[in-house]
């Protein structure tokens, strides 16, 4: 056995059965052993993969057999399947927002502003040029309105927190690495308690943003640095390595980690990326790495000391 099918799917839309299972093995042309992660949500089957064996591939072929269900299904390897480092996009992967719009929203800018991220993060424009013109309209806003943004609008995507607080448990290194800001990215780590946290710094001067960034903009190949230094720092090798995020800055660290995963991601990141999650939310990491939903950790603190008792 080398290989396991991993299907998941969100039990408040379908909920998963092993005839979804057996529609998934016989289009993938494997025989096994139904193992059940998480009941209804959650099942796995270890196989011998054969030497022509096209994982991408096959993978298609079961969405389509499966007949747009919303089902995720993803053949891993289980050869260093238990990751040691994560390493996590923040906007609309570990929050469900986009900071740099909530900021613009609020200045009155803010349609102006997400038409700029929404063609950064479909990778139609330089996301360093895209950060700096849209730092530029921001310029006068006091810093306070950081605060009011993270105390009114920012929210965490689910199973995050059970995402981080289990892969720590077991061990792992886990960092947020942000093309937004360290405002943000802290907050974000203290409350899930990420080990480190990297981001851009925004100039400010007497209590009024700049309308700037610190130089260099943490970009998408500044993300890819992060995670070999991340990775060498703490002695892992890339097969030991998880990288999750949902834009176009987020592909190469992506393309780099050995289980590389779009959530929910841009059409362009879902193509580019190894692994997909569609319809699950962030425990669908856990899953992919045969974590069963027994196994999570569901408390524990943040740095902040903040307790964490939900997902």
């Amino acid at each position: 056995m080398d290989t396991v099918l991993v299907a998941i799917t969100s039990p408040q839309t379908t909920k998963l059965n092993a005839d979804h299972m057996a529609t998934a093995m016989q289009t993938a042309g494997i025989t096994g052993e139904l193992t059940w992660l998480s009941p209804d949500e959650a099942c796995e089957v270890p196989f011998t993969a054969p030497d022509d064996f096209d994982a991408r591939q096959t993978e298609d072929a079961v969405r389509k057999a499966l007949d747009g269900l919303p089902i995720d299904i993803a053949f891993v390897p289980i050869e260093h399947r238990k990751k040691k480092l994560l390493v996590a996009d923040m906007d609309s992967t570990i929050i469900e927002q986009e900071c740099i719009d909530e900021l613009a929203d609020m200045a009155g800018v803010g349609d102006q502003v997400k038409q700029v991220t929404a063609r950064a993060m479909a990778g139609e424009i330089d996301f360093q040029d895209a950060l700096r013109d849209r730092l530029a309209l921001l310029k006068g806003l006091p810093e306070k309105i950081i605060g009011d943004v993270i105390a009114d609008r920012i929210t965490f995507t689910p199973g995050g927190r059970v995402l981080v607080q289990t892969m720590k448990a077991n061990e792992a290194f886990t960092a947020v690495l942000s093309g937004g800001f360290t405002h943000f990215t802290g907050y974000v780590a203290k409350m899930l308690g990420f080990d480190d946290h990297q981001a851009n710094v925004l100039e400010i001067e007497n209590g009024i943003l700049m309308g700037t960034a610190v130089e260099p903009i943490m970009d998408k190949d500044q993300k890819k640095r992060s995670l070999a230094t991340l990775t060498m720092m703490n002695g892992f090798s890339f097969g030991e390595t998880l990288a999750v995020g949902d834009g176009a800055n987020d592909l190469p660290m992506l393309q780099r980690s050995s289980m590389g995963v779009a959530l929910h991601g841009k059409p362009l990141v879902r193509d580019g990326a190894r692994y997909r999650i569609d319809h699950g939310d962030l425990t669908a990491l856990l899953y992919l790495q045969g974590y069963k939903r027994a196994e999570f950790v569901t408390g524990g603190k943040g740095q902040s000391g903040v307790a964490i008792t939900t997902s």
